[in-house]
């Protein structure tokens, strides 16, 4: 119900947009780190919003201490320099593949798929910005939890 939850529901649900698109589709080269970046970076967002929907984030050695911490290093640090990267590498994909977006084009074409993903990727790493920006001003505040 609170803002970090949503935005946490919003990175699920675009990051698994971007990689089933990504994985749906014939793809190679930096594709490759693409896809194993948004996959990586999809299931430690499951595993910290499950933790701390269950409230058991105190389960976990050492982290669990520094929730709100691993919280804002997890969205700044993974999320966004991931998604960012993997955007990067998509939207040039997309560049390359830019000349068979024409009418009457008979081979498959994988523009739009690369595109599609690119524009998941930017949405999802704006999402883990402004969640990691939530736990900044929740961490300035001296405030250690992330509820």
């Amino acid at each position: 119900r609170s803002p970090l939850g949503l935005l946490r529901l919003g990175q699920l649900a675009l990051g698994a947009a971007f990689w089933v698109t990504v994985a749906a589709h014939k793809y190679e080269g930096a594709a490759h780190f693409a896809l194993f970046a948004a996959v990586l970076v999809w299931l430690l967002t499951l595993a910290l919003f499950g933790l701390s929907l269950l409230g058991r984030w105190e389960l976990v050695p050492w982290l669990g201490s520094r929730w709100l911490l691993t919280n804002l290093v997890h969205d700044l640090a993974l999320g966004v320099g991931l998604y960012a990267a993997a955007t990067g590498i998509m939207g040039y994909k997309a560049k390359q593949r830019s000349f068979c977006n024409v009418p009457n084009y008979s081979q498959h074409c994988l523009y739009s798929a690369y595109l599609s993903a690119s524009i998941c990727g930017g949405i999802a790493a704006c999402l883990y910005l402004f969640s990691g920006l939530c736990c900044l001003s929740r961490r300035c505040q001296d405030q250690r939890d992330i509820i």
